[in-house]
Parts: structure tokens; C-alpha cells; sequence
């Protein structure tokens, strides 16, 4: 077996040291590139691919359901956040089913299922308020869920007490509502009426004027400003409502066209304005030419008059100096003997275009317009990631949409110079985009861990395969050396075999030498006995 393995060794090593350098290389290569390979295989073949499993948990409620994931051995993954979990996804449909059967998620809410589930005696009045209370909140809430553009609702509502006595003064009830809105939604006048009727008609004694209708962005929505459109132009409340109203309208559309260009999360659009409220009635009474070229009205009656005379005393003559052309009747006449007499007289009467406008302007003008914009770029470190011509896409945009909205009698005719001073688009990283987030450590991506264990690999084998390959060389070396030293060596032909006799005998002759007397009465023993 010893002689087996030192010639597999032995030839491996001539296979080796006799191949040429490039020869080398390439086995390496492709012994490494094998490596490589089965372990990305084995990578993709065994991972496992997480989908959620349920999304916008409580913190609470994600601790709940990992516990029991841990204890029915089931792997899962946090997001980020803490407010989704995610789950293998061939488990993701049997999960769903035994955890809703188990209860989770569990909302924390109560609606008008508890009464029909809970019901019995032992519930003080305070305890039924309360949960009467919770359930109603929870049912007005799924209520306007239901609006379009409505993606959930928090509804608080408070109840006024009940007085003792009979003649007690009925309180009137309040209700503070907070929309979470989609991105961009804009809602009409009906729609923001129909949500202040439905929390009105479904709390007793609870008027519009007590509802509070806020959404994410802090935003009110008034039902005055539904109802009426807008509040008296000519107050200054209604002046700022009127320039809130612009601007929130502006910047809704530039936040729901660069949304979609860029997404929601990472674009900011502020907008200001400026308007002139000033007024102004007036009536016109215009007078115009029908003909503007020629500068002559439309004839609308005209006279000729036609005399001739021929015979004796014919008056003729010229018109005196300063007389007018279309009537010949200011003239010298001169008497003379027998001639001619013609008077051609013409009369015409033109009339042109009378106007009358009253002209009534808008409530207000807009003077001025101010779009700035900030851009997070597609790579958040990297400011080149986003290109010149999407910028420039976006400017242009924002340039006409200022074209557009400014009004042209209280502006003037503006240039392409004057629009791009009032457009400002900023593109640098959002480093405050989410305070709420947990930071999230950097992570080294998995093909660098792969990378670093094939090259680990490798280096481990090649210092394996050299130091075995050291020793083998120096194994054979010492049997070569071995085999030589037991080629030379001679056994000597006089050496004698040690027999228990020869044994006997080199030490009687060693006695005999050091102790002769000893010797001697040796001898003598052995004679007595013989």
C-alpha cells in the first residue's frame, strides 16, 4: 500500500514539475472556475425566496407572529421597519391560513362583531360606552375607506356626557378625522361635502361645524370652501385661501407628473405665487371704421342730383376758392350768351361701428409663479446617475406649465430667459427623506463573500498541495538515500551468529579473564556434579 501511494505521489509530481507554465495556469483556472461554478449552482439551487407574508404590522403584532413562526419552525425575515415579515414562498399560503385561523393579524380593533360575539350580562355602562364608542369609531372609519382616493382613516370621536336631570342642556358632539391620502389625489367639492355628511349623519348631534377633516400632509379640507367654492374675495382670508388653493393645485399636478417620472419618495415640489387681486368693472363705447384700411364707414344713404341746360343765357363758372367737391352749389356764375348749363349735385351719408362693452375682469391675476423642485437621483450617493436630458425634460416642463399660468395682461409677453429664472430644480440625495427608518447597517454583497470563500479555498489548496508535495520530495529523497545505503552495505562473512552458546561461552572467557578464581571454583562445581 506504502509503495502504491509513493508512486501515485512520485508520478503525480513528475506530472507536475514537467508541465510548462502556461500548462499550469490554466489547469488552475480551470480547477478555480469549477469551484466557482458548483458553488454559484449551489447557491441558487438551495436559496430560498422570501415574500411577504403580511405588511403594515405594528411592532407588536410582528413580535406576536414571529414567536409563533419560531415555534412552529418555520423560517422567516423582518423588513424593514419592523412593519413586514416575510416567509418562504411556497409556505406562504398555508401560513396565511393557519395564522388567520389562530387570530393573527390581529388589528386591535372593534367593530359591531364584538356585541354579537360578547354579549352577556356583567358589562358596566361605562365599559359599553367605551366599546360602543370604539366600535362606532371603527365602523365610520372602514366607512370612508370606501372613498375613492381614501387609503385609510383614523377617526376620534368625542361623545358629550349625559346630564343627570331631565332639563340639562344636550353638549354637542366633535370628531377629528386624519386621512391617509393617495399620493397626488385631488379631492372635488361633492367629495369632501359626502365626508363631512357621512360623519355628521352617523353621530348623533354632531353638526359640520364640530368635524375636523385633516389628511397626512396636514392638510384641511374645508366644507365652506366645498360648498361655496371659495371665501369672499374681497377679505383677506379669502385672498390667502384662494392663493393656498393655487398653489396646492399647482404643486399636486407637478407632484403627480414628476411622481410618475421619478416616483412619489423622490421628488419635493414647492410652488409659490403672486396675485393681483385688484378689480376692476368698466363699460367701453367704442367707435371704429368699417373699412380700417381706407378708413371710411358704411354707406348707408346716398343723394345725386343731375341739371342740365342748353340755350340762351346759360350760366357757367368755376366754385369759389374753399368750396366743397361733393357739392357744386357755391359758385361765380358768369352770363353769357348761348352755351351749356350741367350742376351735378351728391350727397352721401356713412355711418361706422358703435361698441358698447362692459368689461367685468377676473378676481385676480396671476403676476408671478415660483416652482422649485428638489430631485433625489435613480443612485441616491450619485448625483450623474441622473442624466442632463431628463433635467432638461423636466425644466422645459416646468416652463411651460409657468407659460401657461401666468397671465399674460399682468406679465407681459415673457421670454425663455425670464420663465427659466422663475424654474429651480435641485437633484441632490434626500438624507431626511424618512427620520422613521431605521438606519440599516451597510451590507457586503453575497457574490463578494462568494468570491473571497473560492479564493480562500483555492489558497488553502495551494499551500496544501505544496507542503505535501515538500514532503513527498523529501520522503523520496531519504528512500532513494536508504535504498542506495542498503545497496552498499556487505554482510561480513566471519560475523558470527549469536546462539544462547556463543552467549555462554563469550562470558565464561570474560570471567575466566577478569576473575579466575571465581573461575576455577566454577570449574570444580561442574566436575563434582559430572
Amino acid at each position: 500500500m506504502n509503495e502504491r501511494f509513493t508512486k501515485v505521489k512520485s508520478d503525480s509530481t513528475h506530472f507536475w514539475r514537467s508541465r510548462t507554465k502556461n500548462q499550469k495556469a490554466a489547469m488552475i483556472g480551470t480547477l478555480v472556475g469549477v469551484i466557482a461554478l458548483a458553488a454559484i449552482l449551489t447557491y441558487f439551487s438551495t436559496r430560498t425566496k422570501m415574500v411577504p407574508l403580511f405588511t403594515e404590522l405594528t411592532a407588536a403584532e410582528t413580535g406576536e407572529i414571529a414567536e409563533v413562526l419560531t415555534a412552529q419552525g418555520v423560517p422567516y425575515e423582518i423588513g424593514p421597519g419592523g412593519t413586514n415579515i416575510l416567509v418562504p414562498e411556497k409556505q406562504v399560503d398555508s401560513l396565511t391560513v393557519s395564522l388567520a385561523a389562530q387570530g393573527y393579524p390581529e388589528s386591535g380593533e372593534i367593530n359591531n362583531s364584538f356585541f354579537t360575539s360578547n354579549a352577556g350580562f356583567g358589562m358596566t355602562d361605562n365599559e359599553f360606552n367605551v366599546i360602543k364608542l370604539a366600535a362606532t369609531q371603527t365602523e365610520l372609519a372602514n366607512l370612508i375607506k370606501t372613498i375613492d382616493g381614501v387609503k385609510d382613516a383614523n377617526v376620534m370621536i368625542t361623545m358629550p356626557e349625559q346630564g343627570v336631570f331631565v332639563n340639562d342642556a344636550d353638549q354637542s358632539a366633535s370628531a377629528s378625522i386624519v386621512l391617509d391620502t393617495e399620493p397626488g389625489h385631488q379631492f372635488t367639492d361633492e367629495q369632501v361635502t359626502t365626508l363631512y355628511n357621512l360623519v355628521s349623519k352617523s353621530i348623533p348631534n354632531l353638526s359640520t361645524d364640530n368635524i375636523v377633516i385633516t389628511n397626512q400632509y396636514s392638510e384641511y379640507f374645508d366644507l365652506e370652501s366645498a360648498s361655496s367654492g371659495s371665501n369672499s374675495i374681497d377679505s383677506v382670508e379669502g385672498q390667502i385661501q384662494v392663493k393656498k388653493t393655487i398653489e396646492r393645485d399647482l404643486q399636486r399636478q407637478v407632484q403627480k407628473m414628476l411622481g410618475t417620472l421619478m416616483g412619489n419618495d423622490k421628488v419635493v415640489v414647492s410652488v409659490t405665487t403672486d396675485i393681483d387681486f385688484q378689480q376692476e368693472n368698466r363699460e367701453e363705447k367704442l367707435v371704429e371704421p368699417v373699412d380700417e384700411e381706407n378708413m371710411e364707414g358704411i354707406e348707408i344713404s346716398a343723394q345725386r342730383i343731375t341739371e342740365t341746360y342748353s340755350g340762351v343765357d346759360a350760366a357757367s363758372g368755376t366754385p369759389e376758392a374753399g368750396a366743397g367737391t361733393d357739392n357744386f352749389v357755391d359758385y361765380n356764375a358768369v352770363t353769357s350768351g348761348d352755351g351749356d348749363y350741367e350742376r351735378v349735385e351728391e350727397t352721401i351719408n356713412n355711418d361706422v361701428n358703435r361698441i358698447t362693452k362692459e368689461v367685468q375682469e377676473s378676481p385676480y391675476k396671476i403676476r408671478d409663479i415660483g416652482i422649485q423642485v428638489m430631485v433625489e437621483p435613480p443612485v441616491a450617493d450619485d448625483v450623474a446617475s441622473l442624466s442632463n436630458d431628463v433635467r432638461t425634460d423636466i425644466e422645459e416642463m416646468l416652463s411651460a406649465i409657468v407659460r401657461t399660468s401666468i397671465d399674460k395682461e399682468a406679465a407681459g409677453e415673457l421670454t425663455d430667459e425670464q420663465i427659466g429664472q422663475k424654474v429651480v430644480v435641485s437633484v441632490q440625495p434626500f438624507l431626511g427623506n424618512d427620520a422613521s427608518a431605521i438606519q440599516e447597517t451597510p451590507t457586503i454583497p453575497w457574490w463578494v463573500w462568494v468570491i473571497g470563500g473560492i479564493l480562500v479555498a483555492v489558497i488553502l489548496l495551494l499551500v496544501i498541495f505544496i507542503v505535501r508535495s515538500r514532503r513527498q520530495t523529501e520522503e523520496e529523497e531519504e528512500f532513494t538515500i536508504l535504498e542506495e545505503q542498503e545497496q552498499l552495505m556487505v554482510n561480513d562473512i566471519n560475523e558470527e551468529k549469536e546462539t544462547e552458546g556463543t552467549v555462554r561461552r563469550k562470558q565464561l572467557e570474560k570471567m575466566a579473564k577478569e576473575k579466575p578464581e571465581d573461575f576455577a571454583k566454577l570449574l570444580r562445581s561442574w566436575i563434582t556434579e559430572d
